[in-house]
């Protein structure tokens, strides 16, 4: 069974989940209906163990390579697939397994301001009840010390990040002519020639796609009492994961990250001062970034906050608890074995 053709390969918190539905809307193209396998993210089992909440993320990483190829058995004839996990940009591993597996593929890269990334980085976690760090910044100074402790990469929020240095090692793999990059804002403010651009480059029919829906908005939840004692909870109950059957941990996880997203506010905007603390993070690797594409990412370098022509505009309630495309293994392995005519295999299997 064939792998996919093309990748939405980064970059997380850059609008990977609604450029996946967007993407699927296309007739020529099949986007898997997990929208992160992870599957070239190891070899072999995951991790179990890690901070808040990756034990859970782990187990429901493709990594078997029939349930990968699976992902794709239902494209209708002459379709190109794609899958999208924004985490293959950042991992030099994933990058040299993703080169030996599909050489020729195409590669679409989304690039977002790196202090605002990281920004909606910490708050999707923080309004998830996973991030035990109420200030930003605190929460960036923990960075290595959680990584060295195993912590999964959703927490590195300023090496993600750092796309000068992963961009030079993606060119040592993959020529310049397989990798489409785009930055955040034009799929904010110009998603019909933005979405254009991808299809002539992945060759298909331009001007069928028009709009970049939203999908997988943050909200912001407020440190008031309830959501301390709430966020707690949810952590306790991600200490035992390992030990717990998937369903139970998905309806409690879910009932708890709802009730401390119920106030449903906007993400809070960065602050100068919080963005002048963070420039000197990635002054350097931006210049990097500039020397290997040739375009200006000045803008990175101002501590004023970036506004966009466009509003999001989620409909219905919105957060991590809410919306999200991305399905567990364990459903997904169950409407494989479904169409295989099996019994699902347990997810300890």
């Amino acid at each position: 069974m064939a792998l996919p053709t093309f990748f939405v390969i980064g970059v997380p918190k850059a609008g990977t989940t609604a450029l996946h539905v967007a993407l699927a809307r296309h007739p020529r193209l099949y986007m898997s209906e997990v929208k992160e396998p992870k599957f070239f993210l190891c070899e072999g089992p995951p991790p179990t163990r890690g901070g808040p909440g990756d034990a859970k993320t782990f187990r429901e990483r493709i990594w078997r390579r029939e349930d990968y190829e699976a992902l794709f058995a239902q494209a209708p004839k002459g379709t190109l697939c794609g899958e999208s996990t924004p985490f293959y940009l950042y991992d030099p591993d994933a990058q040299r397994r993703l080169h030996q597996a599909v050489p020729d593929a195409r590669l679409i890269a989304v690039l977002r301001d790196p202090i605002d990334r990281a920004h909606s980085n910490w708050t999707h976690l923080w309004s998830a009840g996973l991030e035990p760090e109420g200030d930003f910044l605190a929460a960036c100074r923990l960075e290595r010390r959680r990584a060295e402790a195993g912590w999964a990469q959703f927490w590195r929020y300023l090496d993600l990040g750092r796309y000068g240095e992963q961009l030079r090692r993606l060119y040592t793999r993959f020529p310049r002519e397989q990798v489409l990059l785009l930055r955040y804002w034009q799929l904010r403010d110009e998603p019909g020639p933005t979405l254009d651009r991808i299809c002539r480059f992945l060759g298909v029919e331009t001007g069928l796609l028009t709009e970049i829906p939203a999908a997988n908005v943050t909200t912001h939840a407020t440190a008031s009492l309830k959501n301390r004692m709430l966020s707690e909870l949810l952590r306790g109950l991600a200490a035992f994961e390992q030990y717990l059957p998937g369903p139970i941990l998905r309806l409690g996880g879910n009932a708890l990250s709802r009730m401390i997203q119920s106030e449903q506010q906007r993400r809070h905007p960065l602050t100068p001062e919080q963005r002048a603390a963070l420039i000197p993070h990635f002054a350097a690797d931006i210049a990097l970034l500039q020397e290997l594409t040739g375009e200006s990412f000045d803008d990175w370098l101002r501590v004023e906050p970036r506004t966009y022509k466009a509003e999001v505009k989620p409909v219905g309630p919105f957060g991590t608890a809410y919306q999200s495309i991305d399905r567990p293994l364990g459903e997904h392995r169950e409407r494989v074995a479904q169409s295989r005519g099996a019994s699902p295999p347990s997810a300890d299997a």
